[in-house]
């Protein structure tokens, strides 16, 4: 594993890199594992005027700038609002890839989204090392997470409620919403904890709602998985669910990153018997009064899941609230400007009424 090994200073370590404690000098060496979730470092090649951002390992944001050596992970995105692409078959030290996300993740771009521009090239350096045996300067590939997911654990809540909030698609307002709930529950003295279930590795969604009030929070990155899919959406929800409930909070709050129809396995999450029965109340967010309509359409017929409220865009002025209160009979509230009134009514749909008292 130590093929070309040398040791390369680094400009910026990207969020999905997070859990490796990596310092801004890295060995790195040249035998690279085409995996999802293998640590890697390159160059940046180009400059860019939009999507210029990185997250960083402190959970800063930084600008990119060509020349920049950056350590980010092997990864594929699938988005309606960003890039697309994979993992190619192999990964040699020289290869020019692309930066798909800015929460760091590498690979092949297969197609891009006007409103962001070209993605970063990078030119691969090498794979990042660690060094797990005491004594030994025996370096392997390092990977993105705190330990491996268990994808036989059972699911057990202990009967602690959870929220989930589903949308129908990116950038529908699910962060806003869970924000605005996780606030809200605090001022009433609850304790919550949160996590993001499924998406491409960004730590800023868990970051707001740690920010909001979340005692503890957690997202599919810790458990090495760079992007979320139907195979292992629903065992990494489980292990989130059932490690936060291990914690006692008085509920727990979760974001199913993209939307209902989507690659990243929200779908797969909510078809999930035993995960459906652990919801107590599930919010959707929608764009649009006719997404709101779709959404809970799917919800009803698809999963069996009678959504205790709709928020998100669609519910930016009267109208659409009137329009989806009157026609889909779900209760809508905006998170933005009636956020208190989005956690009450959500307090008092999953049992929590008392602590939404004055």
């Amino acid at each position: 594993m130590a093929n070309g090994m040398r040791s390369v200073v680094v400009d910026k370590i990207a969020s999905v890199a997070q859990a490796c404690g990596l310092s801004h000098e890295v060995r790195a060496a040249t035998d690279i594992p085409a995996e999802e979730g293998v640590v890697i470092v390159v160059e940046v090649l180009t400059n860019k005027s939009t999507y210029n951002q990185l997250e960083l390992s402190s959970g800063r944001m930084a600008k990119v700038r060509k020349g920049d050596i950056v350590v980010g992970a092997l990864g594929h995105r699938k988005a309606l609002f960003g890039y697309s692409g994979h993992i190619p078959p192999t990964v040699k030290a020289g290869d020019v890839i692309q930066m798909l996300n800015i929460g760091g993740v590498l690979g092949v771009c297969d197609s891009i989204n006007p409103d962001k521009g070209q993605p970063f090239d990078c030119r691969v350096i090498g794979v990042v090392l660690r060094f797990p045996y005491l004594g030994e300067r025996i370096g392997v590939p390092a990977r993105v997470g705190h330990r491996q997911l268990d994808r036989s654990a059972h699911l057990g809540t202990l009967n602690v409620p959870v929220v989930a909030l589903a949308g129908t698609c990116m950038e529908a307002g699910k962060t806003a919403a869970a924000c605005a709930m996780i606030s809200r529950m605090r001022h009433r003295g609850l304790t919550i904890d949160a996590f993001k279930a499924t998406g491409v590795s960004l730590r800023r969604d868990i970051l707001a709602m740690d920010d909001a009030g979340a005692r503890r929070s957690a997202i599919f990155t810790d458990f090495g998985v760079v992007t979320t899919t139907r195979d292992n959406g629903p065992a990494l929800t489980r292990a989130m669910l059932t490690e936060l409930a291990a914690g006692k909070p008085d509920v727990i709050v979760f974001e199913l990153g993209d939307g209902i129809l989507g690659t990243y396995g929200v779908d797969a999450i909510l078809e999930c018997p035993d995960i459906r029965a652990a919801l107590t109340g599930v919010v959707l967010s929608a764009n649009d009064p006719v997404a709101a309509w779709g959404g809970v359409k799917l919800l009803r017929e698809r999963f069996e899941i009678e959504p205790c409220v709709v928020t998100g865009p669609a519910t930016d002025n009267q109208v659409g609230v009137d329009l989806i209160t009157d026609q889909l009979r779900v209760p809508a509230f905006n998170a933005i400007s009636s956020g208190a009134q989005l956690g009450d009514h959500v307090m008092a749909a999953v049992g929590l009424a008392r602590a939404s008292e004055s």
